[in-house]
């Protein structure tokens, strides 16, 4: 990855490997272990610094879990990550990786489910425990659900980033997929610039060739929404 980023013409890279600090009902808990392991990623992160010219970053992406905010609140001043993405990938009862449980739902529970996406969403930027929210729509990343986020979502999301620290993601790692754009939707962006929300740029990228592809596809997003571009420095201030 790191050499993926030097190909790319970036001067810093955040490795950002998920970790589900609380256990859920879908199992997410049992698939990643940076919870156990971040201590020995640090030392290869370290040791890789020697090698490179990039600003690497000790980073995560946290799941974020209403009902446990306390737990990772702690693990989080325990582990001091160089900076956290908080995000949502489940709700209550509601898995948001999936299309299967929606496949046989209505428009009115699909609307239900989203809007508890959003609940979530809002609920996470005003917890205050992370830098950054990732991949603020991610029901559009699914065909079941993609359509039912409405503007009045868009709307609150931005009113509470407005008046946290957190920093959303321009988020590309739907791109060149099914979505074919980023999170959230461009046409949305408007709304966080009337509320002077600006945006850093992430990847979300899982394998070198991914980067590569998308740090141009990212690039371009940015300049034709005309979005404030953030720095990870900035952030971090």
């Amino acid at each position: 990855m790191i050499e993926a980023a030097e190909e790319a013409g970036l001067d810093g890279l955040g490795l950002t490997d998920h970790c589900i600090v609380a256990d859920d009902a879908f199992g997410r808990r049992a698939s990643y272990d940076l919870v156990e392991t971040y201590e020995r990623r640090r030392e290869v992160i370290d040791a890789a610094r020697k090698e490179t010219d990039l600003r690497l970053y000790d980073a995560a992406e946290v799941s974020f879990v209403a009902s446990e905010t306390e737990l990772i609140r702690d693990f989080l001043r325990t582990a001091d990550f160089d900076y956290t993405i908080g995000s949502i990938h489940f709700a209550g009862t509601y898995d948001y990786t999936s299309d299967a449980p929606y496949a046989d739902a209505d428009e009115a529970t699909r609307r239900s489910v989203v809007k508890r996406y959003y609940d979530a969403v809002v609920a996470l930027v005003d917890a205050e425990l992370f830098d950054i929210l990732g991949h603020l729509d991610l029901p559009e990343r699914l065909e079941t659900l993609r359509g039912h986020s409405r503007p009045v979502d868009y709307k609150r999301v931005a009113a509470s980033l407005a008046r946290s620290r957190t920093v959303p993601e321009l988020n590309a790692g739907r791109v060149n997929r099914s979505l074919g754009r980023p999170h959230p939707d461009p046409s949305m962006l408007s709304v966080f610039a009337a509320h002077d929300v600006g945006f850093v740029l992430g990847t979300d990228s899982h394998r070198p060739a991914e980067l590569i592809e998308r740090v141009p596809e990212l690039r371009a997003v940015a300049d034709d929404a005309s979005i404030e571009v953030v720095e990870i420095d900035d952030v971090l201030a």
